[in-house]
């Protein structure tokens, strides 16, 4: 199947051809759904200090971005979560209603400043009981799992595209697509189905807990010889001529097989026409092969030119800090982001200017030093030298005459 990742490796082989070379850093996502098949934005914690800018190059739109030190989430994240993502996208639905939130036994979801928050705003927070989230929690019933197959299967082929080693500015890329594909209304209705808190069914997580033995039982066994079935084969001689038939795999392969054919097509006996019925059939497996490859090959290059354009889109952003609030969403990175963008425009074009104005400065100084030069060595070729007067006068004398027409010399009697 055209997209698929799926591969054929042998028994003692069963992780070899994982290639994704990745780093091992703790993202969390936060992650709800409703009982009638809905979810909300999620909400990412960064293992870090600050927001960078080349960590969110994919378009998310509604998505909450937080950081911590460990990448986990805190009281302070909970209650950001609460104000940000849950009231806000579940307010409006629920009309005034109360409003059931289920969540585990985590001490940040039970902080002073959650419950204040939840007791003024309707919301009743149930929480489950202590290791029962693998039976009773919806996301980890029919969510989680191909959640975690979707994203592995995107680091696959985020692999297959040429990318060495995954990180933190990979995420996006690999998490919005794995989202789209496992969180859906179908995996969410299952969830809640399975768990049996909507429609609300105990029976659906107490038949499949295993009941205590009240009293010991003895089975008793009968062993009986096993029948071992007899099977009988027949050989078919597809080749009654022993002419071993392969499908062309080369040109020159193929118009043999092409000469083959039109050779039987002019026979008329019945050998010839089984033999022409083999040969049209190793014909049509070889087109086969052929546009399966041509569709491979063609989905290879889109893909490979999906991955360069992202590509490009990270190494064209630095690794700049957008923000240092704890909580923020892509709509405010977003106008940082532009905020910053215009900042480095406008620094870049302030050096620009002083560039411009230092070679400039540059170029009238070496014109003025030139001209300077110039009018130094006329003067200096006008000026008398320092030495005794009688040279200077001879020197003059001689610039004089050299200055003075050429005359006939005269011969003067005394």
């Amino acid at each position: 199947m055209l997209g698929s990742v799926k591969v054929l490796v042998g028994k003692d082989e069963l992780r070899s051809y994982r290639g994704a070379r990745v780093k091992r850093t703790v993202v969390t996502a936060i992650e709800c759904i409703s009982a009638d098949g809905r979810s909300l934005n999620p909400m990412i914690i960064w293992p870090a200090s600050t927001h960078r800018a080349n960590w969110t190059t994919y378009p998310t739109p509604g998505w909450h971005y937080a950081y911590s030190e460990s990448g986990y989430t805190d009281s302070k994240i909970s209650l950001e979560w609460l104000k940000r993502v849950f009231d806000p996208q579940t307010k409006e639905r629920a009309k005034q209603k109360p409003r059931i939130l289920i969540c585990d036994g985590f001490g940040t979801h039970e902080t002073l400043e959650i419950l204040e928050f939840i007791f003024a705003n309707n919301i009743f927070l149930c929480r489950l009981p202590s290791h029962a989230s693998h039976k009773l929690q919806p996301c980890d019933i029919a969510v989680f799992a191909p959640l975690k197959a979707a994203y592995r299967d995107q680091a696959e082929r985020l692999d297959r595209g040429g990318v060495g080693t995954i990180g933190k500015q990979h995420f996006t890329y690999l998490y919005s697509p794995a989202r789209e594909r496992a969180i859906t209304k179908r995996n969410i209705l299952a969830g809640w189905k399975a768990s049996g808190l909507y429609p609300f069914n105990p029976d659906k997580v107490l038949k499949d807990i295993p009941k205590p033995v009240t009293e010991p039982t003895i089975i008793k066994s009968t062993i009986t010889e096993p029948t071992i079935p007899i099977l009988k084969t027949c050989e078919i001689d597809l080749c009654p001529q022993g002419e071993v038939l392969q499908t062309p795999v080369t040109p020159e392969a193929l118009t043999l097989l092409h000469n083959l054919i039109k050779q039987d097509a002019c026979a008329e006996d019945e050998t010839s026409k089984q033999r022409l019925q083999r040969h049209i059939q190793k014909f049509a497996n070889a087109a086969q092969t052929c546009f399966a490859e041509r569709a491979l090959q063609r989905e290879q290059i889109l893909f490979l030119k999906k991955i360069n354009n992202e590509a490009k889109v990270r190494r064209a952003t630095k690794s700049l800090v957008l923000g240092k609030a704890k909580v923020m969403s892509y709509e405010d990175l977003e106008e940082a982001r532009a905020k910053r963008a215009v900042k480095e425009a406008a620094k870049e074009a302030k050096g620009k200017g002083k560039r411009d104005r230092k070679a400039e400065s540059a170029v009238r100084e070496a014109e003025a030093t030139a001209g300077k030069g110039n009018l130094g060595w006329k003067r200096k070729n006008l000026e008398p030298e320092a030495g005794p007067p009688e040279s200077r006068r001879t020197k003059v004398a001689r610039m004089s005459e050299a200055n003075e027409p050429a005359r006939a010399p005269v011969a003067r009697m005394r």
